[in-house]
C-alpha cells in the first residue's frame, strides 16, 4: 500500500509539473517577439523613443509581444529598413526621412528648407490633419505610418573652417541624406553634396572622403561626431522629421485591439522622443562646445534661405504646390 500511494503521489506531481512545462510552453509560443530598428546609438533620442515603444507595448499586451531594438544601423541603413518593412523582414523601424522620398514622394514637402521657424509650428502641422494625410499616404506603398516622430532643426558641421555664410560652403563636401531637395539646397550654395548611408558617415568623416555633414544636435550629440569635427554652425536650415513605420505583414496578421496597442505605443514613443530632443537642444551644443568644438550660433539665416529658394522649384515641379501650399496656409 505504501509503495502504492508513492507511485499516486509521484504520478500527481508529475502530472502538476507536465501541466506547468506545457502552460510555460505555451506562454512561451504566445509571446511574439518584434524586431525594431534604427540607424543611432543605444543612447540616442530614437533609443529612448524606442525604451517608451517598448514599455508601453509589452504592458498595453500583458506581454504577448516583447520589443527587441536593434540600434547602430544593425540591421542596415535606413532605406534597407524600409525595404525590409515592405517585404516583411523588418518589423518596426524609427527613421529620419532622408530615404522616405523614394517610398513616398508626398513627404520631400517636408525637407524643403526654411519650411518652419519652430518646433512648435512643425509639430502641429505633423500633429494634425496634413500630417495624418501624409501618415495615410504610407499605405500606398506597402508600409504602414504610426507616428510623426523628431530629429529637430539639422545644423551644418565640418572639419575646414567655421561656416558663416552661404559662400563658406563653396567646395565642401557635405555628406547629406539620399534626399534630392536637401542634395539641390547645397549645391545652389556651391557645395559638393554627398549622399551616403548614415552608418558609412562617421568613417567617411574620419578618413576625409567628406569635409562634413549636417544634422540636429541630438545626432551630432549621439553619433559623437566632435571627435571627427571642429566646427558647427547653427544655420537650423531644415526641420528634420522622424517617423515610426511598421510593416503591414506585421499589422494585418493582428486584430483591431493588437494593432491599436502598436498605434498606442507610438504616441507614447514621440512624446518621449520630443521631450529627449527638447532637453538636448537646450544642452547639447553646451556639451559640443565641452568637447572642443567651434560652435556658431549668430548665423544671418537670410541669405541662406535665399541660396536654397531652387530647392522650392525642384520640389513644386514635380510634385505640385497643393501640400506645400496648405502646410503654408496652415493656422499653425
Amino acid at each position: 500500500m505504501k509503495i502504492k500511494s508513492l507511485r499516486s503521489m509521484l504520478s500527481l506531481a508529475m502530472g502538476g509539473f507536465t501541466a506547468t512545462l506545457s502552460l510555460i510552453t505555451i506562454n512561451a509560443q504566445a509571446q511574439q517577439t518584434i524586431n525594431l530598428g534604427h540607424t543611432l546609438s543605444d543612447s540616442s533620442h530614437y533609443s529612448v523613443g524606442a525604451d517608451a515603444f517598448k514599455k508601453t507595448l509589452e504592458r498595453l499586451s500583458d506581454g504577448e509581444f516583447k520589443i527587441l531594438e536593434h540600434p547602430s544601423g544593425s540591421l542596415g541603413g535606413e532605406r534597407a529598413m524600409i525595404e525590409g518593412l515592405q517585404i516583411g523582414t523588418v518589423d518596426l523601424v524609427i527613421t529620419s526621412t532622408g530615404p522616405l522620398g523614394n517610398f513616398v514622394p508626398e513627404t520631400y514637402v517636408l525637407d524643403l528648407p526654411f519650411l518652419f521657424e519652430s518646433y512648435e509650428q512643425a509639430r502641429c502641422v505633423l500633429d494634425g490633419n496634413i500630417g495624418q494625410s501624409l501618415l495615410d499616404k504610407m499605405g500606398e506603398h506597402n508600409l504602414v505610418g504610426l507616428a510623426w516622430s523628431e530629429n529637430g532643426f539639422r545644423h551644418i558641421t565640418n572639419s575646414k573652417h567655421p561656416i558663416r555664410t552661404p559662400e563658406d560652403l563653396a567646395g565642401l563636401k557635405i555628406r547629406t541624406m539620399e534626399n534630392k531637395v536637401h542634395m539641390e539646397a547645397f549645391k545652389q550654395m556651391d557645395a559638393h553634396p554627398t549622399p551616403m548611408s548614415f552608418p558609412e558617415v562617421f568613417t567617411a568623416l574620419q578618413q576625409g572622403t567628406v569635409d562634413g555633414q549636417e544634422n540636429p544636435s541630438t545626432v551630432i550629440v549621439a553619433t559623437k561626431f566632435w571627435e571627427v569635427q571642429d566646427y558647427l554652425s547653427l544655420t537650423g536650415h531644415v526641420y528634420s522629421p522622424a517617423i515610426v513605420l511598421a510593416s503591414p505583414i506585421l499589422l494585418n496578421d493582428l486584430n483591431d485591439e493588437q494593432r491599436g496597442w502598436f498605434f498606442e505605443a507610438a504616441k507614447a514613443s514621440v512624446a518621449a522622443t520630443r521631450t529627449e530632443v527638447s532637453r538636448l537642444e537646450l544642452d547639447g551644443v553646451k556639451l559640443l562646445r565641452d568637447k572642443g568644438m567651434e560652435v556658431e550660433t549668430d548665423i544671418d539665416k537670410a541669405p541662406f534661405q535665399k541660396a536654397a529658394e531652387p530647392a522650392y522649384k525642384i520640389y513644386t515641379d514635380q510634385y505640385g504646390s497643393k501640400m506645400l501650399g496648405l502646410i503654408q496656409a496652415s493656422d499653425c
